[in-house]
């Protein structure tokens, strides 16, 4: 079971992310969000333990000179993109790292089907669509019906994001079948304000509800660039 801890923006939540055993750390570059960093404020506090979990940078629609100037001040592994397939395309195209799409749904109908999950891509990130009145495309604490993933064999790896939290994580996994989890708002005391101890539930629980996860799904993950380090 893979996890990431999204929306870093203290040093402690950080560091304990990272020696709960943190898969990944997310860094949010999106203005609207209550987790919005600067490059400059998410190299300080990756600098508090250099080497860590590889970081994952997310962008809502960017335009590719900002992840470029992003890049300047702080190097990210992976990168998170809500947008169109064709724009997570050419921002691998252009910086020659993992990218991973986000794809909000809210029935079996509307995960993507093999042919259209997107070529060059390396992962997607399945979450909830926004409530009605949303500002932000995601990171807005709502889940989606998880038994819709039952059985869902897409063409790439993928992640389960949207209204997780350490309660709720152990029945996602079992419902969806999720080999990978994503939370944000969900090991929050307040929107933006991470909450050590749920932090470290919410990793432990994820742990727990999949014990057996094979060598050989493991290395699936591995060879699509989600074991960059």
């Amino acid at each position: 079971m893979r996890v990431k801890i999204c929306g870093m923006n203290d040093a402690a939540a950080y560091e304990t992310a990272v020696d709960a055993g943190a898969d990944y750390v997310g860094f949010v570059f999106f203005p609207r969000s209550p987790r919005f960093v600067t490059p400059a404020q998410a190299a300080a506090i990756r600098a508090v333990r250099p080497g860590s979990p590889p970081a994952v940078g997310l962008f809502v629609k960017p335009e590719l000179d900002q992840i470029a100037a992003v890049l300047e001040t702080m190097p990210l592994d992976i990168f998170q993109i809500y947008g169109t397939p064709e724009l997570a395309q050419a921002i691998r195209a252009r910086f020659g790292r993992p990218v991973w799409l986000a794809r909000g749904v809210s029935s079996r109908g509307e995960l993507p089907a093999a042919e259209d999950a997107g070529q060059g891509l390396d992962a997607l990130m399945i979450e909830s669509k926004p409530p009605p009145g949303a500002d932000r495309p995601g990171g807005n604490a709502t889940a989606l019906d998880w038994s819709i993933l039952a059985g869902w064999t897409p063409a790439l790896p993928w992640l389960l994001a949207g209204g997780l939290t350490p309660e709720n994580v152990a029945e996602a996994i079992a419902a969806s079948g999720a080999m990978a989890v994503d939370v944000s708002s969900g090991v929050e005391s307040s929107p933006g304000v991470k909450d050590l101890t749920r932090i470290r539930n919410f990793i432990t629980a994820s742990r727990n509800a999949a014990p057996g996860l094979s060598a050989s799904t493991d290395a699936e993950y591995e060879s699509t660039g989600q074991g960059v380090s």
